[in-house]
C-alpha cells in the first residue's frame, strides 16, 4: 500500500486552491492623432481587452493589474464590461495605473472585458519608439504572471536638426511671355517688295506730271 506523505498532500492541496491566472488579450487598439508620435503633443490611447478565464472564474479576485506608460501628465479611464455592459469603473492619474482583480472576477459563464483610455502628452526629446502603455499581471505574491505582459509602443516622427528649420517651398507665380503675331504669309521678303513697288509708282506720277 502507497503512502501518501502529508508534505505531498499539502502541495496538491495548494496547487487545487491557487487560482489560475486569467489570459488578457488585446482585441483592438487606437491612437489619437495617428503615429507617428509628436513630441510635446497630447495623444489619446484606446486599448481595448478580452479577459479569458483560466479557472473557476474569469480573473483571480487576489491578483491585478499593473499598467504603466512613458505619456506625460497621463489620465486614466478604466472602464471594465460584462456580457457587452458597461460595469466598474475607475480613474487614475500619473505613469501608472492598477486594477484590483476584485472587479474583473466573475464566474466564467460571464463575457468579461475591459477598455483602457490614456491621455498623456509624448514627452520632449522623444525618439525611435514611445511605450503607451505595458501591462502585467500581478500574482498574489506580488510577482509578474509569466506570459502576461502586453507591451504597445508607436515611433516618433523624425525631427529636423536643431537650428534647421524645415524648407517650406514659396510659390513662385510663373512668368508669361507674349509672342508677336505675325499676319500669315507676312514675311520680309515681301515687306520690302511692297515698298520697292510704291516708290516705282511714285516715280512714275512724277514722271508723267
Amino acid at each position: 500500500m502507497n503512502r501518501i506523505f502529508p508534505g505531498t498532500f499539502l502541495l496538491v492541496l495548494l496547487a487545487l486552491l491557487s487560482p489560475a491566472a486569467a489570459t488578457v488579450v488585446l482585441s483592438t487598439d487606437s491612437f489619437t492623432p495617428q503615429p507617428p508620435l509628436v513630441p510635446g503633443v497630447e495623444e489619446q490611447v484606446i486599448a481595448t481587452f478580452a479577459i479569458i478565464p483560466s479557472g473557476s472564474t474569469t480573473f483571480a479576485k487576489n491578483h491585478e493589474l499593473q499598467m504603466q506608460t512613458s505619456l506625460e501628465g497621463a489620465k486614466w479611464s478604466i472602464q471594465v464590461t460584462q456580457n457587452g455592459r458597461n460595469a466598474a469603473q475607475q480613474n487614475a492619474q500619473g505613469s501608472a495605473a492598477f486594477v484590483n482583480g476584485e472587479i474583473l472576477s466573475y464566474t466564467t459563464n460571464n463575457d468579461v472585458g475591459m477598455v483602457v483610455t490614456i491621455d498623456g502628452m509624448v514627452p520632449q526629446g522623444a525618439s525611435g519608439q514611445v511605450m503607451l502603455l505595458d501591462l502585467v499581471e500581478i500574482d498574489n505574491s506580488g510577482n509578474v504572471v509569466p506570459g502576461s505582459e502586453i507591451i504597445i509602443s508607436q515611433p516618433v516622427a523624425v525631427q529636423s536638426p536643431a537650428g534647421t528649420p524645415s524648407a517650406v517651398p514659396t510659390h513662385t507665380p510663373p512668368v508669361v511671355t507674349t509672342a508677336m503675331q505675325k499676319s500669315p504669309g507676312f514675311t520680309g521678303w515681301t515687306a520690302a517688295a511692297g515698298l520697292f513697288v510704291a516708290l516705282a509708282a511714285a516715280i512714275a506720277v512724277r514722271r508723267t506730271g
